[in-house]
């Protein structure tokens, strides 16, 4: 995990993202890319193409003045932190920058849902999560400890679901952390027998690992929902992480029937980390 991107806005949940993403950097020598972008429409930037507009500057001088204060914390002390400052209108540029930088990851902090339903449409982190061909982890809460000693890869055991797993499974490998795979059964789900879930489990394993030696990792747990699920298992095992799949621009993952991802990214009070399908 040489390279880590932490998007910010200088709000609160920017400092769980860097302080979490500072925690993984003393822990594999990684080098942190703290990006802020301005946001800046068409009519601040100038027409000429590589020329901002005074007013432009300006923003970005004033960035650069609070990414000074903002970078003052004593967990970035030896880690290698390079700001960017970016004219970007759109977060999806964020993929980009990762691109750019050969990044392994992007830590993102996010409120989620609170009260009424909001689902993370149209905040800045589900637009990084949509565009983002590396794994994205979703920081909710002051990071005070993180060890990622238990995760939660909640899978349902299709075949678009071997790259994902493979790389969720590649990377809590690295970060030592140990896999639970979690189907859930449910009324809201595609039900089935028990018989049917032994064999589509065994056909998953062996198409992704050539074997069914993480059949023992393997959890089917019954709920109301598939969400209620998931959440549920995970605080039975204690869980330091939930890890889901999304579809990258198709938007966020129907991974199972319905917005399950939408609603464990929302709705957990764990951090969450995606994987593109």
């Amino acid at each position: 995990m040489k390279k880590i991107i932490v998007p910010i806005d200088f709000s609160e949940h920017s400092e769980f993202a860097l302080e979490a993403a500072a925690s993984l950097a003393q822990k594999f020598g990684s080098e942190l890319i703290v990006l802020h972008m301005l946001e800046l429409s068409n009519a601040v930037i100038s027409s000429a193409s590589d020329t901002l507009s005074q007013e432009a500057v300006f923003y970005l001088k004033m960035a650069e003045q609070k990414f000074e204060t903002f970078l003052d914390k004593p967990y970035l002390k030896d880690i290698k932190v390079t700001p960017i400052v970016k004219h970007f209108k759109v977060w999806s540029e964020v993929n980009d920058v990762a691109d750019e930088h050969n990044a392994n990851l992007i830590i993102m902090g996010s409120q989620g849902a609170s009260g009424i339903k909001e689902v993370l449409i149209g905040s800045n982190t589900e637009k990084v999560v949509r565009h983002s061909d590396v794994p994205v982890l979703v920081i909710k809460h002051n990071p005070i400890l993180l060890d990622f000693e238990n995760v939660v890869f909640a899978c349902d055991f299709s075949e678009e679901a071997v790259e994902p797993y493979l790389n969720a499974k590649s990377t809590f490998n690295k970060l030592g952390a140990k896999m639970h795979l979690v189907y859930v059964n449910s009324p809201d789900g595609n039900f089935k027998s028990s018989s049917e879930i032994d064999k589509k489990v065994a056909d998953f394993l062996k198409r992704a690992d050539g074997n069914v030696d993480n059949l023992n990792t393997v959890n089917v747990v019954s709920d109301y929902s598939i969400e209620k699920g998931i959440l549920n298992f995970a605080n039975v095992i204690g869980a330091d992480l939930i890890a889901v799949a999304t579809h990258g621009r198709k938007g966020l993952s129907h991974f199972f029937e319905g917005s399950v991802s939408e609603d464990i990214a929302n709705h957990s009070t764990l951090p969450v980390m995606t994987f593109k399908i």
